[in-house]
């Protein structure tokens, strides 16, 4: 996910620096980088790269303390506002040493409540997360000049790629007291070098989200139930949690799984159970402890991890009636947690080859339905085998299909038990769905000349749709006890090849099961793997039928590929050491590869 977003900011900065003359120190006279007086703030957005579960702010330009100021306003008491400070500053980023800004606060029922946070900065190639922590204790020290300054010993700096976040963390009025949220305000933001120069900002630059919420390595995750205010924190080796609710303990079953959104700073992070029947219990742990138990599921940037029913059931006890009323996280170095929720788990879909259906852009009150008739092309992609995808948000988290023409009668399709017809689910997670042919056959009949001209969206709540395509069904798989492929990260151009030898650790991880996960991005959305070496020969693995050849394909989804041991054993044999030392990736139009994992599949 980091390694994505340096490419996606680094093109923001390379626009805005070929639509000015770049960032330049400013005149001696200058005082402040930003002031909002000239009434743009594009380059700030919120943020979810360092908490996946935060909710988003309302940004807007206020009159506040006597200027204009960047307002931050929302219901939630924890906030993170990204600035995009590489695109800002162009060239002159890596003479950043220094960010300082005012901001200030309101309580909305009159009485003064602190607050607190921090200041994020991501530095270096690996965008290295680094931070000062920031306060307002006092009434009179309101507003309140802040700032971060990049610490010399740690040998790194700002680069391409690189940007701050700042966070509201503690707010004591909202989390103390019972009032309402505070609003926040930022003002005369000011970037500096080594030397106290203000440097020039081109308040221009637009700000680039964060890569989709990063799901690698995890399932999808439905009909989600919320263990209300699970947050909480603790040092390495301390445990802390709640008393799970009758609504937690209902939604473990059979098929479900916990899902955690954390920090942590090892990565890691895991349950224990410690009223047990069974005994005090660690869950999601592997190796951790020495114990070389089951492991977790966790995403590729360490910020979600899954346990699955099953797990938590192989050392409690099949019946949730024995597992004690508290469940609590704990990890190998200090971690903090920011939620947790309960869903039915299933394998990802992806929609591989899709064809956008061009124009499905639109939205609707709760049970209502709006859509458009089905271009021939859509038509033509209805195959078995296929799956609609759709991108969406809804008051609720779900959404379905309606086929409101068809001869089989008006039709919902994935609507599962919205409806109380205990019908048939889409997979979705509040922002895609997919819903299959398989699915929408089973209610319309096999024959898509038969399920009418349109295709509508509905939601149990208001809801809007934002596209629509139609594509290959192919299932990525959650993966578990990852092996990272060290240095791997090389680009090539249009059917060129690049790679590495493999280490003894991906060797060993090479196993039945095992799975090789590739994070990159490529002009035509494909990659795959050669194996330059092999015994067998010269050999493309998950290439599908890029090449003509009708080969196996990986799954891939333009971010993430996934290839399985059996693919590779299936060209290359099924001993690993005749499949020479050299692991490489390809891809049919120019392609760049951040990291290669291989970790062990779910079943």
């Amino acid at each position: 996910m980091k390694a994505r977003k340096i490419i996606a900011l680094s093109m923001t900065a390379a626009m805005v620096l070929g639509l000015s003359s770049g960032a330049v120190y400013a005149e001696e006279s200058a005082t402040v980088s930003i002031d909002f007086e000239d009434g743009l703030y594009g380059f700030v957005g919120n943020d979810k790269t360092i908490n996946s579960a935060a909710a988003d702010a309302a940004l807007s330009l206020v009159d506040y303390n006597g200027s204009t100021a960047l307002e931050i306003a929302s219901d939630a008491s924890v906030k993170y506002v990204a600035i995009q400070v590489d695109a800002l500053l162009g060239d002159a980023i890596s003479e950043l040493n220094s960010v300082e800004m005012t901001i200030g606060m309101t309580n909305p029922g009159g009485t003064f409540y602190s607050a607190a946070g921090c200041i994020y900065a991501f530095l270096g190639e690996d965008l290295s997360k680094d931070y000062s922590e920031w306060s307002i204790y006092l009434e009179s020290g309101n507003p309140k000049t802040i700032s971060y300054t990049v610490d010399p010993d740690d040998g790194l700096s700002f680069v391409a790629g690189s940007y701050i976040v700042l966070s509201v963390e503690d707010d004591t009025g909202k989390d103390y007291k019972g009032d309402d949220a505070a609003t926040f305000y930022i003002d005369d933001i000011t970037f500096y070098d080594a030397d106290g120069n203000v440097l020039a900002a081109d308040t221009t630059a637009e700000y680039v989200s964060a890569a989709d919420e990063d799901r690698s390595n995890l399932f999808a995750v439905s009909d989600a139930v919320e263990f209300e205010g699970f947050a909480t924190s603790g040092d390495g080796w301390s445990q802390d949690g709640f008393d799970m609710t009758e609504e937690i303990l209902a939604a473990l079953v059979p098929g479900s799984v916990v899902e955690i959104t954390y920090s942590s700073e090892n990565g890691d992070i895991w349950l224990v159970m410690p009223d047990a029947e069974a005994g005090w219990m660690r869950v999601g742990v592997g190796n951790y402890d020495g114990s070389g138990s089951d492991s977790a599921y966790y995403n590729g940037s360490a910020n979600i991890a899954q346990i699955t029913y099953e797990q938590i059931a192989a050392v409690c006890g099949d019946d949730v009636s024995t597992w004690g009323a508290r469940m609590q996280c704990e990890a190998s170095g200090a971690w903090e947690v920011y939620s947790i929720k309960v869903g039915s788990a299933s394998n990802q879909i992806v929609a591989q080859n899709a064809v956008e259906f061009e124009g499905f852009a639109t939205s609707g009150d709760g049970w209502s339905q709006a859509g458009y008739d089905m271009p021939q092309e859509i038509i033509d992609a209805l195959v078995p085998g296929s799956v609609v995808e759709i991108t969406y948000t809804s008051e609720n988290g779900e959404i379905w299909l309606v086929m409101p023409s068809a001869e089989a009668g008006w039709m919902r399709v994935g609507v599962g038990n919205w409806d109380g017809s205990g019908s048939d689910s889409g997979v979705y997670d509040g922002t895609t769905c997919y819903i299959t042919y398989e699915q929408i056959a089973a209610v319309c009949g096999d024959d898509v000349s038969t399920w009418g001209a349109t295709m509508q969206c509905e939601a149990s709540g208001a809801w809007e749709v934002y596209s629509v395509k139609v594509g290959t069904a192919a299932e990525m798989k959650a993966v578990k006890g990852l092996v990272n492929f060290e240095g791997f990260a090389t680009s090539g151009d249009g059917w060129s090849q690049d790679g590495f030898d493999m280490t003894e650790d991906i060797l060993a991880a090479l196993v039945p099961g095992s799975v090789v996960t590739i994070t990159y991005s490529s002009e035509n959305g494909d990659i795959w793997i050669v194996m330059p070496d092999a015994e067998a020969g010269w050999m493309r693995v998950g290439v599908g039928n890029m090449d003509g050849s009708g080969s196996d394909s990986g799954v891939y989804d333009g971010t993430t590929c996934q290839i399985t041991y059996e693919q590779i054993a299936a060209v290359c044999g099924d001993d690993v050491s005749t499949w020479g030392a050299r692991m490489q990736c390809e891809s049919s139009g120019a392609w760049e590869v951040y990291s290669v994992s291989v970790g062990t599949a779910a079943e």
